[in-house]
């Protein structure tokens, strides 16, 4: 009898659970321990990206050995990746064998993803506010800013749902790069404002070919015009602009309607004549751009230091570099009065593990990467904002934004023109609602412009059915009919009805009087 009590409970206890509440994701508040234990042994993995750029990588061992001659039972061991993405598989596959890194840099979409498991991201609310360790804590053994010193709207951007699982670590947008030489040549002027007219407009006379089929503005037989980096923030932000759906924060999907079909449309014309192309088809713009085969080449702020003549950063060789004004400017508006920019850029989650001495060391060393020495010396790396305050205002990074020119490395003028066109709009900045399927809604936004651009460079039919199709070929493959739920988490369906909780309970019990027979014919 014993024997088949515990076989009982061992069916009827997941049953009773899975009956309770379907389909929901609870979500465990971290306690904060009393002290931070400095004499236990502690070993944290951080995962970062980084490719090229030796000097990030060299700004993060400063940090870790920074932190480290502070805390010296903390240990940290440095994992580089070369994008996020990879970031973000390691992630998902090690989440079901429990070996997450401890601290992770990331994006808000990616961590909407990382919570449809059971606790794996630690939500920081406890952590932010605490008087002892939270954000500048009267027990954090550094000069780490406090709640007051982050940049709100940064910070508002790593709360999901009625959480913050994450900090943000830097922050840039999205920048027009402009052949401002050429643009001239062509008898126009850069307005401080870009339209989509006027880039358009200047595009299509840019690709103006002699009868040799030598482009007249650059005598050369190669121009795209217009280059487009990141074509899903282009779909996302010229939808923004023109206040038509992309998604609600709860997940519902709102893209696939007549304003995407306009601008899609508008794509496939300037793609058609040859004005218009992406990353993807095309290369880098910047590697164009620098060649003067480009007139306007939208990219990250991170990406300034690949932009311009005399860029620090280049993908070609010294002998290709064409001279010429490099002009920084947002992206081109509808509305130049209502300018709308994406903001983008890494953040900080940490993962949930065992022993809640290990999160809070996680918790100070993410901390750490907020502090001035940090944030000044990576944010002078490529065009990237520091999300602090603190940071901002201090003498030292004032002084680095002023002497701009003085060098093409450290003070390249196209990148701290890049910095200063972000911290001019931020308050101009927005950002896409983030759940679980954020990440594939942000592909699909990308993957039509794609489409549409290398269907009419194939000289495909591009019209009203096409464009039916294309809405039903990414509905499937990115599962956007399969989104649902308050921030995108599993929808809460509440109770099992009766009828369904009676059917689970007899198969248990039904399962029970099997196994009761077999060890009742054993003993027998």
């Amino acid at each position: 009898m014993k024997r088949t009590g515990l076989l009982l409970a061992w069916v009827l206890i997941p049953v009773l659970l899975f009956a309770g509440c379907h389909g929901s994701r609870q979500t465990t508040e971290f306690k904060v321990p009393e002290a931070f234990d400095t004499s236990k042994p502690i070993e944290l993995t951080f995962w970062a990206k980084n490719d090229t750029n030796k000097t990030q990588t060299k700004v993060y061992e400063r940090a870790i050995a920074g932190f480290e001659s502070l805390y010296p039972n903390v240990t940290v061991n440095l994992r580089l990746y070369t994008d996020y993405g990879r970031i973000y598989n390691d992630v998902i596959t090690n989440i079901a064998t429990r070996t997450t890194p401890n601290v992770c840099i990331t994006y808000p979409d990616h961590i909407a993803t990382y919570l449809t498991g059971s606790n794996v991201v630690v939500p920081l609310d406890a952590l932010l506010d605490d008087a002892r360790y939270g954000l500048g804590g009267s027990e954090v053994g550094f000069d780490a800013p406090s709640r007051a010193q982050m940049t709100p709207e940064f910070l508002e951007e790593c709360r999901l749902g009625e959480h913050y699982y994450a900090v943000p670590y830097m922050r840039s947008t999205e920048a027009c790069y402009i052949n401002k030489t050429y643009v001239e040549k062509l008898g126009y002027t850069v307005p401080d404002v870009l339209t989509w007219d006027f880039v358009w407009k200047v595009s299509e006379a840019a690709a103006k070919k002699d009868g040799d089929g030598v482009f007249a503005l650059n005598g050369q037989k190669v121009m795209i015009p217009f280059i487009y980096k990141s074509t899903d923030n282009m779909m996302i932000q010229m939808l923004r602009q023109k206040g038509a759906g992309y998604s609600t924060g709860d997940g519902e999907i709102e893209i696939f309607n007549d304003t995407t079909r306009e601008l899609l449309y508008t794509v496939a014309e300037h793609a058609g004549t040859g004005a218009f192309s992406t990353f993807k088809i095309s290369s880098y713009p910047a590697n164009f751009l620098n060649a003067g085969q480009c007139v306007f080449a939208v990219d990250s702020t991170a990406g300034s230091t690949w932009m311009g003549s005399h860029a620090p950063l280049s993908d070609i060789s010294a002998d290709k570099f064409v001279e010429f004004e490099t002009a920084v400017r947002p992206v081109p508006q509808f509305d130049p009065e209502d300018p709308q920019m994406i903001s983008q850029g890494p953040s900080i989650c940490i993962f949930n593990k065992d022993d809640p001495q290990v999160v809070l060391a996680s918790w100070l060393f993410t901390q750490y990467l907020l502090t001035n020495d940090v944030q000044i010396a990576y944010a002078q790396t490529e065009g990237y904002v520091p999300v602090t305050q603190l940071a901002r205002d201090s003498e030292v990074y004032q002084d680095y934004l002023s002497r701009a020119g003085e060098d093409n490395s450290t003070y390249y003028d196209v990148k701290i023109e890049a910095t200063r066109l972000l911290l001019e709009n931020t308050t101009h900045t927005f950002v896409t609602p983030v759940f679980s399927g954020s990440a594939s809604l942000r592909d699909a936004a990308g993957q039509m412009i794609e489409n549409v651009t290398k269907s009419v460079r194939r000289r495909q039919t591009v019209d009203d059915a096409y464009m039916d199709d294309l809405f039903d070929q990414m509905t499937s493959l990115y599962r956007l009919d399969q989104l649902s739920g308050e921030n995108g988490n599993r929808e809460d369906l509440g109770p099992l009805p009766a009828a369904s909780k009676a059917l689970l309970i007899t198969l248990a019990a039904v399962w029970v009087l099997m196994g009761a027979g077999v060890i009742f014919r054993k003993r027998g």
